[in-house]
């Protein structure tokens, strides 16, 4: 059905973003802040596939809020931020809780209509595979991670993953002791329409080394290649 939520408190940037996502093939429901959207969500039962959602709204709930309350109820919602060029923090925190990608005001129809259709492809990914009933297994030393669930198993501990962070280990477990530099890890992530930053990998490499290692300021198996990008041990 390609669901959208979008959240943007001002009117006439939100209508240029519902119009664009319309016209791009998108169902499009739109809330005026953060407070609305997780009302939405809740009277909806979820059923969004991606989330657009400003950082900066008034009341209860700003962006970041609304990321962090939406990662809590899925892992498999995209979400993607739009920020302004001085919101450089808030861009790493909307990132380490979760959110996909980021998009920098002023933005552009095609790079918003990319960003979003990068991410919902993904979605739509998992999704083809839940139905599918696809249950194949990357197996790597104590590792095991689950292609339909999106999960990762670390010996008996289960371990969520959001889209992001599932193809990235994916990306790993298929390239086991190979130095992946940012750019590679980027393109089969993001896809080859990605424009933004490639620091946007390393916001996501720190979220993960969180997850799996059991000392992430001494990582043993997501390892940094200097000057280049990472590589995954066993």
């Amino acid at each position: 059905m390609k669901k959208i939520l979008v959240a943007e408190d001002e009117q006439a940037i939100r209508e240029f973003v519902v119009i664009n996502l319309n016209r791009a093939g998108y169902d499009v429901t739109e809330a005026e802040n953060g407070d609305q959207a997780l009302q939405i969500y809740e009277e909806q039962g979820g059923g969004f596939d991606v989330a657009v959602l400003d950082i900066m709204m008034p009341g209860e709930h700003d962006g970041l809020s609304v990321c962090k309350e939406l990662r809590k109820k899925s892992g498999s919602i995209g979400i993607i931020l739009l920020t302004a060029r001085t919101q450089e923090m808030d861009k790493v925190s909307g990132l380490m809780m979760g959110a996909d990608d980021y998009v920098t005001k002023p933005f552009s129809p095609s790079e918003l209509v990319a960003r979003v259709d990068a991410v919902y492809r993904r979605v739509a990914l998992a999704q083809m595979r839940d139905e599918n009933n696809f249950t194949e297994e990357i197996r790597s030393g104590e590792f095991a991670l689950n292609l339909r669930s999106r999960t990762l198993m670390k010996g008996a501990q289960n371990i969520e993953l959001t889209q992001v962070e599932f193809q990235i280990m994916e990306f790993f477990f298929s390239n086991p002791g190979s130095a992946l530099d940012r750019r590679a890890i980027l393109k089969h992530v993001w896809g080859d329409a990605y424009v933004g930053e490639e620091k946007i990998v390393d916001v996501n490499i720190r979220r993960l080394r969180m997850k799996v290692e059991d000392e992430p300021s001494n990582p043993q198996h997501i390892v940094t290649v200097w000057g280049l990008g990472y590589k995954w041990e066993t």
